[in-house]
């Protein structure tokens, strides 16, 4: 690796090409370890790495930032998740529970600020997460939004980003959950192709992107963990 090329783009090319469980297998020996993570909002694709992690027998902690406006379906998804596969699941919330976080923010913070909002349910919270770890797994594929589509396997950042499924399309991801009978979020059978939290998502329309639905009729694209 010369001084022009940066250590993500290094392993984007080391990598490119293989499988979704090599990289996998790749990253879990780039990293110390305890030093990788994966985060997941339990969405399909990380619930695909979820299921190959646990497959390899890999040592991998799932990061999950529960903001207190999450979907009660998405609440007991992470509980069937844990007991399907008894992965190490840490939570971290921006307060212990929503009266508190009201009591601090006020009510329906997201409509007098969702920048403000983001930061400190989602991106603060999600700092403290991964404050020990080097690298993080991510579910982000280049297919599920027109914003992602230059998105490379591995990302420079605070910490690095590592995108297994990049090149996966929606079909492969879901044909891979139905195979495996991996559980997911109920509310996918109900239109939504993307869940954030309940206040902020709606069900998406033939045609549109995976994640038109979340912060619909703003110019918000990304929650902000990804952009640290």
């Amino acid at each position: 690796m010369d001084e022009s090329t940066s250590r993500a783009e290094e392993l984007s090319r080391r990598w490119a090409g293989l499988s979704a469980q090599q990289i996998l297998a790749e990253a879990v020996g780039a990293f110390p370890p305890g030093r990788l993570a994966l985060s997941s909002a339990f969405g399909p694709t990380s619930l695909v790495l979820i299921d190959m992690i646990a497959e390899a027998g890999f040592d991998i902690p799932v990061i999950f930032v529960d903001t207190l406006h999450h979907f009660a379906e998405t609440i007991e998804l992470v509980e069937r998740v844990r007991a399907r596969y008894g992965v190490d699941i840490r939570i971290f919330r921006p307060e212990a529970d929503r009266a508190s976080f009201e009591a601090r923010y006020g009510e329906r913070l997201w409509e007098r600020d969702l920048a403000l909002y983001q930061e400190v349910a989602k991106v603060e919270p999600f700092r403290r997460a991964t404050s020990e770890f080097d690298a993080w797994l991510t579910g982000r594929r280049r297919e599920q939004a027109s914003t992602r589509t230059e998105l490379p396997l591995v990302e420079d950042g605070e910490k690095l980003r590592i995108n297994p499924l990049v090149d996966w399309n929606r079909g492969q991801v879901w044909s891979y959950i139905l195979d495996r009978k991996i559980p997911y979020n109920l509310l996918h059978d109900q239109g939504y192709t993307s869940i954030g939290d309940e206040p902020l998502t709606t069900s998406t329309k033939e045609g549109e992107d995976e994640r038109a639905g979340r912060w619909r009729g703003s110019d918000r694209v990304e929650c902000g963990i990804h952009l640290i």
